[in-house]
């Protein structure tokens, strides 16, 4: 059976299909980064097999289950979450744009005692950390030629079912614990989502399934580890197929990104539609002449950022969807030049596509909780095999999510006839203004439309909310320094239709040098509701401007 026959529904190992993947590509290069660290499958085993040694022998104790891993996008990081996964640990990859006290409560509810880092790392991120650092510098001295032998045997040699034997590999089951990731805290707190081997391995395959991964395609991975699509499409996805990976540090740094995509001809890009509103500002045309495929996900895809990046590049990108405690992917448009399947390539642009294979949708009433019919708007809810196991220690938390096994994904969507799925908006992005539910989105896209028709295409406003004695909420754009001024913005909003309850008054407009960002490449939305918070008072008066 060869991996493209493999359906979701089957209990394939993520590690058993890694180990194949790698062993297909034996001898081609597997995994790469803008460090200039090369990888071939043979030795992407190698090198994890030598770690796994080192770390079981002389670092963690044999009952130590989670592990933190403090690393980029890289081919190091790569290793480090195969290693431990080879291990039979689980690697929770800790997100390093945290607080220092995000950070430590991640460490703390994880129960984390080791942390696996470098110290690159360490000096560029300046981050106390509250658990026992292994450094990656630390480790080739310790490899003795017994540990040598033993990976060069466990990579080059043993069949992969002899492999997990030896390792206990097999006794791993689908519903085992397979990643921890710690959403962004972009709304709240940090919270443990617990994934297992069938939720991660089962988008994995329906997303290689889906868009036809090949043997020619490299993937440029800039997404971190601790983001959701970092860890299933940018890490796990292209080490279970046929593909390659070439990972840079961080989704921010065009220049390294387009050197990269160049150097190593790569095919498909991963990116949110903030970065590709970057990269169309600042890197030439002929760097990303290599690409045939531009997913995005996160935010939404607005259409002037697609008719940049397709004048820029002359490929249009895509939009897909997913969160976190859906491992993450939900559904996604999937262009013709990807498309192997019967009929018309199932992409309608301004929605997030279909459902991936296996998933389930069902869209409720915000209200009353009743099932709706297709073409009314309500909460989205998934159910399916990528469907978390649960918030790590949050039994409540996660039962308010959780039901039946249909997870509430917070998100307010409208659901066609032919199933694509369109989000009109988020329960966290809406404000109740005299009593009226006001969508956060909706402004954003009306305020884009008004400035790209005076030229200021590229100016980034984001829309928040802070609380107000009279109305409830008001509503705040918080905005890059505009070539027009607010109270122009506003008479344009006017005159787009935009209703009279949406319309942000002209005071209600805070000018900053940069929208705040996640390493992920998503508006903070916590950092926004911040800024705007200290520039109003409690009654929603304007105490400041921010420079």
């Amino acid at each position: 059976m060869t991996e493209s026959d493999r359906t979701i529904d089957e209990q394939v190992s993520l590690v058993r299909l890694t180990l194949e993947a790698c062993r297909r590509r034996s001898k081609d290069l597997k995994l790469a980064d803008s460090t200039g660290a090369e990888l071939t499958g043979e030795m992407t085993l190698i090198r994890a097999f030598a770690l796994r040694q080192v770390l079981r022998r002389d670092i963690l104790a044999r009952d130590e289950v989670h592990v933190g891993v403090l690393m980029p996008p890289t081919v190091a990081g790569a290793v480090v979450n195969l290693a431990l996964t080879l291990d039979r640990r689980v690697p929770v990859n800790l997100n390093y744009v945290l607080s220092a006290g995000g950070l430590k409560q991640s460490i703390e509810l994880a129960g984390i005692t080791h942390v696996i880092t470098s110290r690159k790392v360490m000096e560029r991120l300046g981050l106390e950390i509250d658990a026992n650092v292994v450094l990656l510098e630390d480790i080739p001295p310790k490899v003795t030629r017994r540990d040598k032998a033993v990976a060069g045997f466990l990579g080059k040699v043993a069949p992969v079912p002899v492999i997990e034997r030896l390792l206990g590999l097999s006794s791993v089951s689908a519903d085992d614990t397979f990643a921890i990731l710690f959403t962004s805290g972009a709304t709240g707190e940090p919270k443990g989502v617990v994934l297992s081997h069938r939720n991660v391995g089962s988008n994995c395959l329906a997303i290689t399934n889906r868009f036809a991964i090949e043997r020619e395609d490299v993937l440029v991975g800039v997404l971190p580890f601790f983001h959701a699509f970092g860890l299933t499409v940018t890490l796990w996805m292209p080490l279970i197929s046929d593909a390659a990976a070439v990972y840079h540090t961080s989704p921010l740094e065009p220049d390294a990104i387009a050197t990269l995509t160049h150097k190593y001809e790569a095919t498909i890009l991963l990116a949110t539609p903030t970065l590709l509103r970057l990269y169309a500002n600042q890197i030439p045309r002929p760097a990303f002449a290599s690409l045939t495929t531009v997913a995005t996900g996160a935010e939404r895809l607005p259409p002037r950022i697609a008719d940049q990046f397709e004048e820029t590049f002359g490929l249009r990108p895509f939009e897909g969807y997913g969160v976190t405690e859906t491992s993450p992917a939900i559904a996604f448009n999937v262009p013709p030049q990807r498309w192997h399947g019967h009929g018309p390539a199932p992409i309608r642009e301004g929605t997030v596509g279909k459902p991936i294979p296996g998933v389930e949708i069902r869209v409720v009433d915000r209200e009353s909780g009743e099932v709706l019919l297709a073409g009314k708007e309500g909460l989205l809810h998934v159910s399916g095999p990528n469907v978390m196991r649960g918030y790590l220690h949050r039994p409540e938390l996660t039962a308010r999510v959780l039901r039946d096994g249909w997870y509430n994904t917070g998100d307010v969507v409208i659901v066609d006839e032919e199933g694509f799925i369109t989000i009109t908006g988020r329960e966290s992005q809406f404000s109740k203004v005299a009593g009226e539910t006001v969508p956060h989105l909706l402004i954003e896209e009306k305020i884009a439309e008004v400035l790209s028709a005076a030229g200021a295409e590229n100016t980034h406003a984001a829309v928040t909310a802070v609380p107000d004695a009279r109305r409830g909420e008001r509503i705040v754009v918080v905005h890059q320094p505009l070539s027009m001024t607010p109270g122009d913005v506003v008479q344009g909003l006017r005159r787009a239709g935009l209703p009279a309850l949406y319309i942000p008054s002209p005071d209600s407009f805070l000018e900053v040098a940069e929208i705040p960002m996640l390493g992920s490449g998503k508006v903070d939305l916590r950092a926004l509701r911040h800024l705007a918070e200290g520039a109003y008072d409690e009654n929603g008066k304007r105490q400041r401007t921010l420079a």
